[in-house]
C-alpha cells in the first residue's frame, strides 16, 4: 500500500463513537495526524474530548514516520482524523493496520468532491492534499466532523461550534482578499520551496511557482531553479519565500541566481506550510498560521496589510 488514500473508502467511515464511551469517566481520545486537523477538531469538540496531534511545530508530514508510541496512540484512539490524499505517505503501514482492524478513521480531505480539488501530478488516485491553505475549502471540509463527533455533544451545539469556526475562517478569507488584492499585477507571483500553496494561490488569484512538487520527497533540480530564476528576473518579482518545515537552501539559491543576473530578490519571510507554529502560540492555531502567511506575503509583494496582522497578534 502506498498511502492512506489507497485504503478502500468503505474502511474510512464518518465515525460514530460507541455509546458506552459516553458512560466512561475518561474523555474520548481523538488523535489527528497534523496540528491543522487538531485545530478543527478542538473547535468543534471543545472540552468534550482529548485531542492530540502526532505532528508538532516544524514537522513535515510527507516525511513523518510514527514511532512505536505514536502507533500505540493511534491504535488506542476512539477516533483518528487524518488528512488523506497521500499527505501522510510514510504512515501508510500504520493506517492500513487501523483500517484492517476496523478502527474508526476519518480522512477529512477525502470527503471533499474531487472536482473542487487540484490534481496530484504524481498520483492519479490522489489530489493535492494541502486544503488547509484555503480557509473556505477548509471550512467546507470541517463540515465532515459533526457526524463523527455527534456522540460527544448535542448536534445543535456541534452545529453552533461549526458555524463559529466557519465564521472565523470567512473573516480570515475576507482579510486575505483585501490584503492580497492590492499586489500589483507583475508581482502577483508566489514562489515557495514546495507546492503547498496551490489552493491559496487559486483562491486569491496569484500565480504560483515552487522548487519542489507537492511532496517534499522530490529533489530540487538545477534546471528547475534556473527556470524560476529566469521568471523572477523577467517579471521583476521582489521576493521569494522559505517554509518553516522545509530547508531554505534552494530558496536562497534563487536569490543568488537572480542577483547574478542583476535583479535583487529578497527573502520575503518564512511561511507556515505543512505545519503550524509552536503549540500554545497564536501561530500555533490555523487562524494565526494563515494570518501570518497572508500578512507576510502581502507586505513582501506590494500588497497592503498591517504589520501585526488581522488580529494585531503577529
Amino acid at each position: 500500500m502506498n498511502s492512506c488514500s489507497s485504503i478502500p473508502r468503505r474502511s474510512l467511515p464518518a465515525l460514530l463513537l460507541p455509546a458506552p464511551a459516553l458512560a466512561q469517566a475518561r474523555l474520548p481520545a481523538i488523535i489527528t495526524t497534523t496540528a491543522m486537523l487538531a485545530d478543527a477538531v478542538r473547535a468543534l469538540a471543545g472540552p468534550a474530548a482529548r485531542v492530540e496531534s502526532l505532528m508538532g511545530e516544524g514537522v513535515d508530514p510527507h516525511l513523518f514516520r510514527p514511532t512505536r508510541a505514536d502507533t500505540a496512540k493511534l491504535l488506542a484512539a476512539d477516533l483518528v482524523v487524518l488528512n488523506g490524499h497521500r499527505l501522510e505517505g510514510r504512515m501508510e503501514e500504520v493506517l492500513a493496520r487501523l483500517a484492517a482492524a476496523g478502527r474508526r478513521v476519518l480522512a477529512m480531505a477525502e470527503a471533499l468532491p474531487r472536482a473542487e480539488l487540484r490534481t496530484h501530478p504524481e498520483y492519479p488516485d490522489a489530489a493535492d492534499p494541502h486544503i488547509w491553505m484555503d480557509p473556505l475549502l477548509w471550512a467546507e471540509a470541517a463540515g465532515t466532523l459533526p457526524e463523527a463527533l455527534a456522540p460527544l455533544l448535542p448536534r445543535a451545539k456541534l452545529a453552533e461550534n461549526l458555524a463559529a469556526y466557519r465564521a472565523r475562517l470567512r473573516r480570515l478569507h475576507d482579510y486575505a482578499a483585501a490584503a492580497l488584492g492590492g499586489i500589483p499585477n507583475p508581482q502577483r507571483v508566489l514562489v515557495t520551496a514546495h507546492d503547498a500553496f496551490g489552493y491559496f494561490a487559486r483562491r486569491y488569484d496569484l500565480a504560483i511557482d515552487s522548487i519542489q512538487g507537492l511532496s517534499t520527497e522530490a529533489e530540487a533540480s538545477l534546471i528547475r531553479i534556473e527556470a524560476i530564476v529566469a521568471m523572477l528576473v523577467t517579471r521583476r518579482v521582489p521576493a521569494v519565500f522559505a517554509e518553516t518545515s522545509v530547508p531554505d537552501r534552494a530558496v536562497r539559491a534563487l536569490i543568488e541566481g537572480a542577483a547574478a543576473r542583476g535583479h535583487v530578490v529578497r527573502l520575503g519571510g518564512n511561511l507556515f506550510s505543512d505545519s503550524m507554529g509552536r503549540a500554545g502560540t497564536y501561530t500555533g492555531t490555523l487562524e494565526g498560521m494563515l494570518d501570518h502567511n497572508i500578512t507576510t506575503i502581502a507586505r513582501a509583494l506590494g500588497g497592503t496589510a498591517p504589520a501585526a496582522g488581522l488580529n494585531g497578534r503577529l
